[in-house]
Order: structure tokens, then sequence, then C-alpha cells
């Protein structure tokens, strides 16, 4: 990494609603210096208090703690955290007679992963890093980090793009207190209406359509393990005093993850890290150090792997 004088901070739009938007910091001039660090936050799909700001305790940490300068920000060339359309929340609510369209919150699916696709290809448009990026994602923003690289989702979702090839997938995924398995969660809370709610107000009451956008639950061709080629490590963070999202989410993306680790394209080895990590739900970016611990992790992972310079 360049000293910090080569650093620049800058925020991007995508589209034409207010939240659709990225902060990108870069690190270097050359932009393929290093890894993308691309965050998608959580919050169930719906809560205005998890934006893309979310990320900057973590980003500052790595930034500015030691030992992370030196070991982990000399292979990363650019942090960025993508906001996205958001579905109504109850607690929040808005009245469309009075709210400016460009502010008002009613994303359905496919709205969500439309507008992390759509981030992913301004970035690639405007940096070109290729598969040179590491997705980072929080709980729902797990949920969509790995349905970017899925063979195909359901509910009328067709990947978008402004690049004139397809768009080139991440090398490594990061997931942490993720959601997986819709059915699973909901049937895990059971006693937990708000469970139900959250997942009804983004994908609706067909919970065969809950299936379909799960990446846990599709296999084969439909799934990640034909829909990520250029993939080679996974790490699946989670928190044994989580509780909002159980290990049991972790533990069937693991399995889920079986044939892809397996699967090796052109003889290109595969991982799967899991990562216990500290905290209820919202502590690894609340508080930051933890997010940055897996991070870390992550990059030291692809290091081992070859897949950065020692």
């Amino acid at each position: 990494m360049s000293d910090t004088s080569t650093i620049s901070e800058e925020t991007l739009r995508y589209g034409d609603h207010s939240l659709q938007t990225i902060s990108v910091t870069t690190l270097s001039h050359d932009h393929n210096a290093g890894y993308w660090v691309i965050f998608i936050h959580g919050g169930a799909w719906r809560d205005p208090r998890q934006p893309s700001s979310t990320f900057d305790t973590t980003q500052s940490i790595l930034l500015s703690s030691p030992p992370y300068p030196a070991s982990v920000l000399r292979h990363i060339a650019a942090f960025a955290s993508i906001d996205y359309r958001l579905s109504p929340h109850p607690d929040f609510p808005q009245d469309p007679a009075t709210v400016n369209p460009k502010d008002y919150r009613n994303a359905k699916h496919p709205d969500h992963i439309h507008d992390v696709e759509a981030a992913l290809a301004l970035l690639q448009s405007k940096y070109g890093f290729g598969e040179r990026y590491i997705l980072v994602g929080h709980s729902c923003g797990a949920t969509m980090s790995f349905q970017t690289v899925m063979g195909s989702l359901g509910g009328g979702f067709q990947s978008e793009s402004a690049l004139s090839s397809p768009l080139p997938r991440p090398t490594a995924i990061l997931g942490v207190a993720g959601i997986y398995d819709l059915r699973l969660l909901r049937d895990t809370y059971r006693d937990m209406p708000e469970w139900q709610e959250f997942i009804e107000g983004a994908f609706g009451s067909n919970e065969a359509l809950w299936d379909s956008v799960s990446p846990a639950r599709l296999e084969g061709a439909n799934g990640v393990e034909s829909g990520w080629k250029a993939g080679r490590l996974v790490v699946l963070a989670h928190s044994p005093e989580d509780g909002l999202v159980d290990a049991s989410q972790g533990e069937a993306m693991r399995w889920a993850l079986t044939r892809w680790e397996r699967n090796q394209v052109d003889g290109r080895n595969r991982r799967v890290v899991m990562l216990p990590v500290k905290g209820q739900h919202d502590d690894p970016w609340e508080k930051g150090e933890e997010l940055a611990r897996a991070i870390t992790v992550t990059v030291q992972e692809l290091q081992k792997m070859g897949l950065v310079s020692s």
C-alpha cells in the first residue's frame, strides 16, 4: 500500500434513489495493487439505522490500528460500502403521499440484489478490478453476497451489468452472522414473529420463493456450486453469543459449499473456513474489532493459498 497521502474518498451514485450510493475509499493510485474489500450491510433488508456507514468503524480500525496497516493494508487496494433500497419497516413508517419517491422505502425482491449488482457493475466499470475483490456481508448482506454468485435466483431476478461482458465475480466471500436459509431461520425462531415478518416484507409469503433465493438451499446448476467458477475462498464467521441468527445458518451454508469446495476449476484449490467471532449479532460492525479481524483472516487465508503476494 502507498502512504496515507494517496488515500482518496468519494461517494458514487448508481441510481436515482437516495439509497443507491457507494462509499469508496481508495488506498492507492493503482487500483489493481491489491484486493478491493466491498461491504454489504445488514439490517433484515429494511432497517434504515444500518446504512453503508456501518462499515466506518471497521475501516478506521484497519486503517489506523496496529498491526493492520503493515499486515493487511498492503494487500488491499480499496474499500467500498454499498447502500441499497430497503423494504418498509413497521417501526419507521412513511407516508407515500408526503415522502419524496427518491426517499421512499418500499423495495421488494429482487430490488435489493438488483441494487447490489448495479453497484458492483458501476465499481467495475470505473475501476476495473475484475475478480480481485472480497465481498464482505453482514447478516442479510451475507445473503446477498452469496446471491451474487448463485447460478440463478427465483423471483424474476435478472443479473444486471453496466459492462459489455458478464460481471466478474469475487475471489473470496466473507459472511459474518449470515442468513443463508430463510425457511430454516423462520423455523428456528418460530416463537419470534418478527422473523416471519421481515422475511415476508422482503420476499413475500411464498415459501418456495424463499427457498429459491436461499444460498444454502439451492444445489447444482442453480446454486453456488455452478455459479461461482472464480471463487477460491469462503470464510463463514459466527459468534456463539449471537441471539438473532444461530449457528445452524453457517452450518447449512458450510454443507451447501461442500461440492463447490471439492470441485476445483482448472486445478485451482478452494477453501471454506469456519471462523468463530465474539459478541452479539451487531457487535462485529458496531465495535469494529471482530469484523476487522475477520477481514484480516480472509486476507491471510488468501495469502496462504498463494493468491496475494507475501
